[in-house]
């Protein structure tokens, strides 16, 4: 029944009574309802604005607090406050387009590629531009450009990187997972497309620990992160980043550095120092005798790193005619894991094999075993072989006695040399007849070879300077050297002009 109603009624009734005493405590029931109603729909409608003002902070007062994550860009505007010294924008944009152009409050604008000092570090890239300000103009500002839409503009304040602690027990040619997220002024990254801003890269250094194998050893590049959704990525641009260490790397002592690079600045985590242990895996073979046509390939683990039940074992094997087998192992027990090969060619067998696992500890892994190879020969060449290299000990003691003799002779000439020649003559006066004989014939036949090979270039020479020339009037004389030891000797022999004089 509506208040109106209520009213005409009461008025109808011309005296006071039980009747009327009800009506009246109806009314009064329904003006107290209505102003209870009327005063809480006033305090709702006050402090509905005030609840919904302070849900919705201020892009300044965020920015103010140097925690801002993003400014929602209301058609490409955003506001500085007055108390910022430096901010770093992202703004993301259309692939392969052009980069921005931000507008000053004042109406100024600010392009890539101009220089105005150290007040702007511009860094454009094919999908963002990252921009940095020194003491911003406060106020409102404007982005011009393909921006993306429900793009939001970024600032960074401080970006880290958090990393999932690397296991206590590591093995060489291990193939470990592990996954990392960014953080911007400690919340979280929720903005997919900043993988394309950030690279995460993991670096093992050596502490030259003279105690390990990697004393010395460069550094060594171990993992990348990535959130594309490829490799051991789960799901692209999630936000969580994946990496895939591959610890082919020397056993020993390694620092790791964990580093987070910007366009704009690099930095660093250096972890604590841990001891990547040896490939645990042993391999061995047991080569066929000729009679089973088999060799055994045994595949054992070191029991103080790796639990043997649960060792698995998948691999290929290449034939020295270059075929290739792939085999697995699959088969728990406590016992080496052993492979039987066809022996069908001999030469070189080559196996490369992928462990699977659980340390000592639990924790399973994954294993790139190093290759192993082995030489199968065939029986006839075999026992050839082993005669061959008993004929080459004993050639190379030959060798070492012809040495030995020959460092003797070296020595006996030096002590020749050495010995003064009266001592000689007289060694030489006290040896036997036969020996002087022998050595007074081999001094005659030196000197006549030498007498002989002499005369013949003296008489050859002669004969290739006597040429004859020819004069003007026909005559025909010989051309004289005129240098040299030979022309002196041509002087002195007796010359055609002479042999006429004599003979007149």
């Amino acid at each position: 029944m509506s208040v109106v109603s209520i009213l005409s009624k009461e008025r109808e009734v011309p005296a006071f009574g039980v009747n009327n005493g009800k009506m009246m405590n109806r009314f009064a029931l329904v003006a107290f309802c209505l102003l209870i109603s009327a005063n809480l729909a006033a305090q709702e409608g006050t402090a509905a604005p005030a609840k919904e003002k302070a849900e919705q902070p201020s892009p300044i007062s965020m920015l103010d607090q140097g925690y801002l994550n993003s400014i929602q860009l209301l058609k490409n505007r955003f506001r500085i406050d007055h108390e910022i010294d430096e901010v770093s924008l992202i703004f993301f944009r259309e692939y392969g387009s052009s980069p921005i152009v931000l507008v000053r409050p004042d109406g100024s604008k600010i392009f890539q590629g101009r220089d105005y000092g150290d007040k702007v570090d511009w860094y454009d890239d094919a999908t963002f531009d990252l921009i940095k300000l020194k003491k911003p103009m406060p106020g409102p500002w404007q982005a011009i450009g393909p921006i993306l839409p429900n793009s939001r503009v970024m600032v960074m304040s401080d970006i880290e990187l958090h990393v999932d602690p690397l296991p206590d027990l590591l093995l060489a040619g291990e193939i470990l997972k592990l996954n990392a997220h960014l953080t911007n002024g400690g919340k979280p990254i929720e903005n997919n497309m900043f993988r394309d801003v950030v690279q995460l890269t993991v670096e093992f250094v050596s502490t030259n620990n003279h105690d390990y194998t990697n004393f010395g050893a460069d550094s060594q590049m171990v993992a990348q992160f990535e959130d594309n959704g490829m490799g051991m990525d789960e799901y692209p641009m999630d936000g969580v980043f994946s990496g895939q260490f591959n610890l082919a790397i020397a056993d020993g002592q390694w620092k790791p550095i964990y580093r987070l690079i910007t366009p704009m600045y690099t930095r660093e985590v250096v972890g604590e120092p841990l001891v990547l242990h040896k490939t645990p895996i042993n391999w061995s073979v047991v080569l066929d005798d000729g009679e089973q046509g088999r060799h055994q390939l045994i595949i054992d683990a070191d029991r103080d790193l790796v639990d043997i039940t649960t060792l698995l074992i998948d691999g290929k094997l290449r034939y020295p005619n270059g075929d290739v087998m792939s085999f697995s192992i699959t088969e728990v027990n406590d016992k080496p894991r052993i492979y039987e090969v066809i022996n069908y060619e001999y030469g070189v067998f080559r196996a490369k094999i992928t462990a699977y696992g659980s340390t000592v500890n639990g924790r399973e892994f994954i294993l790139d075993v190093p290759e192993f190879s082995f030489l199968s020969e065939e029986p006839g060449l075999r026992g050839l072989t082993e005669e061959t290299s008993a004929a080459g000990q004993e050639g190379e003691a030959a060798l070492n006695d012809a040495e030995a003799d020959s460092a003797m002779m070296d020595n006996a000439q030096a002590i020749d040399e050495a010995m003064p020649e009266d001592q000689g003559m007289a060694e030489f006066a006290q040896a036997p007849p036969e020996e002087k004989v022998d050595v007074v014939q081999i001094v005659l036949l030196a000197n006549a070879l030498v007498l002989c090979v002499g005369g013949g270039l003296i008489w050859w020479f002669m004969l290739r300077k006597r040429k004859p020339v020819k004069k003007a009037k026909g005559e025909t004389t010989l051309k004289k050297p005129t240098t040299g030891v030979l022309s002196k000797i041509v002087r002195l022999l007796p010359s055609k002009k002479k042999k006429e004089k004599e003979a007149a």
